[in-house]
């Protein structure tokens, strides 16, 4: 499973949302869960941000408490993580990438 903390405000996390909704489209076999961290009430401006951008292969995950980024002790957005089968955290990056570039490819690819 691959896990993206990012919001609709963060100019880096507006920048990968295409390659990560490219992702999840040509990669099947593995979750990726976009998870807004936009506060309470933005639910429509989520909404909106994935309708006008076509992003059709992910989901609009929203943690308007932005509790996970406290849990799981992240302070940038974005911030990837990706989990192994049995929930272990195999590698964290933050900033944005080209999820549809090499250097993502032999990313998700040594943690297989």
């Amino acid at each position: 499973m691959l896990l993206n903390l990012w919001a609709t405000w963060c100019a880096p996390c507006v920048a990968e949302m295409p390659t990560l909704d490219a992702l999840a489209k040509f990669n099947p076999d593995m979750q990726v869960l976009a998870v807004s961290q936009d506060l309470a009430g933005q639910e429509a401006k989520v909404a909106s941000f994935f309708e006008e951008r076509s992003l059709s292969s992910l989901e609009a995950y929203r943690d308007p408490e932005m509790a996970l980024m406290t849990a799981l002790g992240a302070n940038v957005l974005p911030t990837t993580i990706l989990y192994d089968a049995k929930g272990r955290e195999v590698w964290r990056m933050t900033g944005a990438a080209d999820w549809t570039g090499p250097e993502a490819a032999k990313l998700i690819a040594a943690a297989r």
